[in-house]
């Protein structure tokens, strides 16, 4: 399996296990509100994923987050399946390097 490495500033080395952890979570809370329909739900996640990722140096988060925001907003359940979809893809496959390390 191809791995997409990401890598985060020193400071933020001890954060992101469980950064990447709580977009676990996301991701299956997102699951949920597709099933129900929510996508108000869908909307909120989509917002918290744009933020958080750039936050942490995680640019395509922030792009899925973008997605599902926009998914949630316009009620479309399959662009919200599709984004949820390359979310868990990219999940699956990051590996983190500490810059300056390697």
């Amino acid at each position: 399996m191809e791995r997409i490495i990401v890598t985060v500033e020193p400071d933020l080395e001890g954060l992101i296990d469980g950064f990447l952890v709580s977009r676990q979570l996301d991701s299956e809370k997102l699951q949920t509100a597709i099933v129900e329909h929510d996508f108000e739900e869908i909307r909120n996640i989509g917002s918290s994923l744009k933020q958080a990722g750039s936050s942490c140096g995680f640019d395509f988060i922030s792009i899925i987050g973008t997605k599902i925001e926009m998914a949630g907003t316009q009620k479309n359940k399959l662009g919200a399946e599709i984004a949820l979809d390359a979310f868990n893809w990219y999940l699956g496959r990051i590996r983190t390097e500490v810059f300056g390390e390697g």
